[in-house]
């Protein structure tokens, strides 16, 4: 499969991306627009609405404005809309593979099975259309009835990240949508097409105006604005602890509902016992796959001594024949920007300051192939220092760390020395030391012999610790966050029927 490139795709997004705001494409208030370039080569692929806070009430008023009409549309009635939108976005699916391979710079395949997990995730959650259970219970009153029912929340405010673009856009908007909320999406400024083309096709599926409301623009000029929005009763936000720290912060002052899946720097524990080919693929597959750029990504690799030598220089010669390329025969592809790419090398290299030794990697590829654009090395670091900067903060990208343990309990010290737990995994035969791992380790997602990434959509996800707040999103319990439970009774009165 070829590099895409602008010329590949043409139709597919305008060359200035807009605002979807109440149905229609809209240009922002002050008419301002900033550039995306390509992670492969660095040319500009289109322009984009610079949104700012007079963008975002707009949002939110037209949001407010079809809530209503949306959340008295019979929740079955809303699946099979969601439905036709899944519907649509398979009928189309190559051609937002391309549009997320041409803003991330990953390969087509990736983005193609990134494309299919969302609708995956789009159709589990129109099914729950069907279902939105409440429940009924006795009362300790005679002829009294308890049940709980599930209402909207009202406006949600949605804020993802670029690195699963199309993925993380289907983790929330269907989820808020079966609920029966109205929804204002601030659009990753890294990849505003795949944005574009999810709402383009929303509105061509019959989701009412106003329902799925699109927002491009900075954190800072458009994020910021929807979190301090007092109409926006429900915020979800995937990305950075420090962010979503603020977020909770501030939309606590105003009691509004939150749920934040943060970071990670996720242990992959090596035993002695392990089936070490298939622990060093794993390792590479979730250190360096998306080029490191999950927040459930394999980032500090605990190993038992007895192996430690032989494995890291197995992996060591691995990391060495790792493809680095925007094709389907390549690995793994760039990093989304160029600031993303130039705080990682300054980590590595504060890291290798601090005693830290470089195995292979560490730097910015340069030749012909590659310099345009921001790709980084696939890089394995080895250190004894838990609690430096690249042992404890997430760098999001394709860097991993060696630690090495005398045995199993110190590789759980290890796993659980960390502010974060997002996601865990044990490599080992035994059955014991799986089932001791899974249920000790601090982390909300525990995986036995194969990676620390890999969610379902039925399934919860989110972690402990700095990595989240405690909801989870997908799985129904998804539900719970884009919905509020009420109680309600009933008294009947025998003597009067």
């Amino acid at each position: 499969m070829s590099i895409y490139k602008v010329a590949d795709i043409k139709g597919l997004f305008p060359r200035e991306i807009p605002n979807w705001v109440g149905g229609e494409q809209r240009f922002t208030a002050a008419k301002e627009l900033f550039a995306k370039r390509s992670p492969h080569d660095g040319q500009i692929i289109c322009h984009v609405a610079r949104s700012r806070r007079k963008d975002v009430d707009v949002a939110v008023i037209a949001a407010k404005v079809a809530q209503s009409g949306w959340a008295a549309t019979p929740a079955v009635e809303r699946g099979n809309v969601l439905y036709a939108l899944c519907n649509r976005l398979d009928q189309s699916k190559e051609d937002l593979a391309r549009v997320v391979a041409l803003e991330t710079g990953k390969s087509f395949k990736e983005a193609l099975g990134e494309t299919g997990g969302a609708i995956a995730v789009g159709r589990f959650f129109a099914g729950e259309g069907q279902r939105l259970y409440g429940r009924t219970t006795t009362s300790v009153i005679p002829n009294k009835y308890a049940m709980t029912v599930r209402q909207p929340c009202g406006v949600a405010g949605l804020i993802v990240a670029a690195n699963t673009p199309i993925a993380n856009l289907a983790w929330k908007v269907f989820p808020a949508l079966i609920c029966g909320n109205a929804a204002v999406l601030k659009a990753p400024e890294d990849t505003p097409a795949t944005a574009w083309l999810f709402a383009e096709m929303a509105h061509d599926a019959g989701l009412p105006a106003g329902t799925l409301n699109i927002v491009q623009g900075y954190g800072e000029e458009a994020g910021a604005p929807l979190v301090e929005h007092p109409g926006v009763d429900v915020l979800s936000f995937t990305g950075s602890t420090g962010v979503g720290r603020w977020i909770a912060e501030v939309a606590g002052k105003r009691l509004a509902k939150v749920s934040l899946e943060l970071g990670g720097k996720n242990p992959l524990v090596v035993c002695d016992d392990a089936d070490l080919v298939n622990a060093a693929r794993w390792v590479c597959l979730s250190a360096f796959s998306n080029a490191g750029q999950r927040c459930a990504a394999g980032s500090r690799i605990i190993i038992f001594d007895s192996v430690y030598e032989g494995f890291r220089d197995r992996l060591v010669k691995a990391i060495r024949h790792l493809k680095v390329g925007p094709t389907d025969d390549d690995d793994l592809g760039p990093v989304i920007n160029e600031q993303q790419l130039n705080n990682m090398l300054d980590a590595v290299q504060r890291a290798k300051k601090n005693g830290a030794k470089i195995l292979i990697g560490g730097q910015r590829l340069t030749d012909s192939g590659h310099a345009k654009g921001y790709y980084m090395a696939p890089t394995l670091v080895e250190t004894d220092d838990l609690h430096d900067e690249i042992s404890s903060s997430e760098l999001f990208g394709p860097i991993a760390t060696l630690y090495r343990v005398k045995d199993f309990n110190e590789a759980l010290i290890f796993a659980n020395d960390s502010p974060y737990g997002l996601t865990a995994c044990i490599h080992t035969r035994n059955f014991d030391r799986a089932i001791e791992f899974v249920h000790k380790v601090q982390a909300g997602v525990a995986v036995v012999n194969a990676g620390t990434y890999g969610s379902e959509p039925h399934m919860p996800f989110g972690g402990l610790k700095q990595s989240g707040n405690g909801t989870r999103e997908p799985g129904t319990e998804a539900l719970d966050v884009y919905s509020q439970l009420k109680d309600v009774y009933m008294l009947v009165n025998p003597g009067k029927l």
